[in-house]
């Protein structure tokens, strides 16, 4: 078991504690306490909770895209402690107004899966060491038994996916998804690895992802990126294909977009 304390802003404050306090019950921990005020940034509630590690994962993105939460921060009371988004992965990002559903449905169940302790660890040391992060990321890859990789991968890079846009570009306007693609998505990925735009379509030249002798496109945790990225603007309604990739023989990795 875990206690953990959320922090949440919201534009309302009528009904807020009722919805939150369902899903934080539907996730199996039980609320301890709880405070509320009004502030300049909206009503600011903060909640004490406790309930089974392995399931903490799924609480905090549940709470962190609720249709009513503004902004949303976890700590926890251990030494892994995050009570600031913006300084650490670990921490659900801030979100304007997010969709209900802001995770891909492939990566939810991966959550019971993987370390989830060993995760949030690993997200603060990228957060710590971004953009310097693809050795961590593929020494990971290679601990990982194979039917972990997908899930685990598409998870954390969601996670940083999510947590760059809220950093980098959450004060821009709404874009239609090519413009959200050209200017967010590519410079963003540039940060990691060359990458070109070419008729609406990323190309990677270099992902370190490839050739670790498993079959079919492998470039799981930048899958996972682009679509934590993108999300930012265009809800769950987008998705994101590595539609070639030189792990099945391709001179480059491709990325489309769909709605």
């Amino acid at each position: 078991m875990i206690d953990v304390e959320f922090r949440v802003v919201s534009e309302r404050r009528e009904g807020l504690l009722l919805a939150l306090g369902q899903v934080i019950a539907a996730n199996g921990f039980t609320l301890l306490r709880h405070s509320a005020l009004n502030s300049d940034e909206g009503t600011v509630l903060k909640m004490m909770a406790r309930g089974p590690v392995e399931q903490l994962l799924v609480l905090e993105d549940a709470l962190g895209t609720h249709a009513q939460v503004r902004s949303f921060e976890s700590s926890r009371g251990d030494d892994f402690a995050h009570p600031d988004p913006r300084a650490n992965l670990g921490a659900t990002p801030a979100r304007q107004a997010a969709p209900a559903l802001a995770r891909a449905p492939a990566v939810a169940p991966a959550v019971a899966l993987v370390d989830s302790q060993r995760i949030e660890i690993l997200l603060s040391q990228l957060a710590r060491g971004y953009p310097n992060i693809l050795l961590q990321l593929v020494a990971l890859e290679r601990d990982l038994p194979p039917t972990q990789r997908e899930p685990t991968l598409r998870y954390i890079g969601h996670r940083v996916g999510a947590w760059v846009y809220k950093r980098d570009f959450a004060l821009g306007g709404q874009l239609p998804l090519a413009d959200s693609v050209r200017r967010i998505a590519l410079p963003a990925m540039r940060q990691l690895l060359q990458t070109d735009l070419r008729e609406g379509a990323l190309y990677v030249r270099n992902s370190p992802f490839c050739h670790r002798n498993s079959p079919g496109e492998c470039c799981h945790f930048l899958r996972g990126m682009l679509g934590g990225l993108l999300e930012g603007q265009h809800g769950a309604h987008v998705h994101v294909v590595e539609s070639q990739c030189r792990n099945t023989g391709a001179e480059t990795c491709r990325f489309e977009f769909l709605t």
